[in-house]
């Protein structure tokens, strides 16, 4: 684990007494953020939906920072107007925010391309508008300000290889994606920004939540260890901050990847790693 003082010399938007905001913060990669920048001194503004799950994690985030270091706010991200209130409130109680994490994500799978458009249009709402929303409300006035900051904008590897099985919501994490190129983009060519857009790339994690599971997974890792990861590739200033876990090595995601971008050039079928015709072909390159 990377040290606090490194972190914090390395990124000064992380620094003691700065602020942090994360969305869908009540459990899982959010949660162990909230704990983690807490315990380097920050202020942290807890943003999920609200009820009971919500207030515990405040609860737990305030043991560790102290009552008046944390703030919740019940939020749907699917709101333009809730994060523009989240926003409000945010600098309202401690006067600026450094670090945004647009994290709030849902994987209910809606089906085929075909079915229930208002189940497709909610996980898109939230998994991808969600961000949108996010740093409308919140970039602006982190530009005003003109000091560091950081926006780490939370996506999947599901939205680069596109497995089967999810259709809608490797859409909406293949937006994200793009959406966050664009925006480290345009951030690094405003005059005079100080604020800094990264793509988190969880691998299988567990979250508590993780479908069909009620105990961790042995191939998966913790939301500790995917923050812990973060931190340290921030600091070496990674925009793609690509997490392994228990079961995929880092040269194991290059591969799947570097096959998917393949079916483009080498002008195979679609999602060719599962094409019959060519499943033996990809099986033979993940071994080469």
């Amino acid at each position: 684990m990377t040290a606090d003082a490194e972190i914090q010399s390395a990124l000064p938007a992380l620094a003691s007494g700065n602020v942090a905001v994360i969305t869908g913060s009540a459990s899982g990669i959010g949660l162990a953020a909230a704990k983690r920048l807490a315990a380097m001194g920050m202020k942290i503004v807890l943003a999920d939906i609200g009820g009971a799950r919500l207030d515990e994690a405040a609860g737990a985030v305030a043991t560790i920072a102290g009552d008046s270091a944390v703030l919740a706010v019940a939020t749907d991200v699917s709101k333009a107007d809730e994060l523009d209130r989240l926003a409000g409130k945010a600098f309202g109680a401690f006067g600026g925010v450094s670090l945004l994490m647009n994290n709030a994500g849902v994987g209910n799978n809606p089906g085929k391309p075909w079915e229930n458009r208002d189940a497709w249009k909610r996980l898109l709402d939230i998994n991808f508008w969600g961000v949108v929303h996010g740093v409308e409300a919140f970039v602006p006035r982190m530009l005003a300000a003109g000091r560091p900051g950081l926006i780490v904008n939370t996506g999947s590897k599901q939205g680069i290889t596109t497995p089967p099985g999810n259709l809608a919501y490797n859409v909406s994490k293949s937006g994200v994606k793009t959406f966050t190129e664009g925006l480290a983009h345009a951030l690094r060519n405003e005059p005079g920004a100080k604020v800094a857009a990264h793509l988190l790339i969880p691998g299988f994690t567990f979250t508590g939540l993780t479908e069909g599971a009620t105990e961790k997974p042995a191939g998966a890792w913790t939301g500790e260890q995917v923050i812990d990861f973060m931190l340290a590739s921030l600091v070496r200033g990674d925009f793609y901050i690509l997490c392994p876990d228990n079961e995929a090595t880092r040269p194991m995601d290059e591969k799947r990847m570097a096959w998917a971008i393949g079916d483009i050039i080498e002008n195979r079928p679609a999602l060719s790693r599962w094409h019959p015709d060519h499943k033996d072909a990809f099986a033979a390159f993940m071994e080469g």
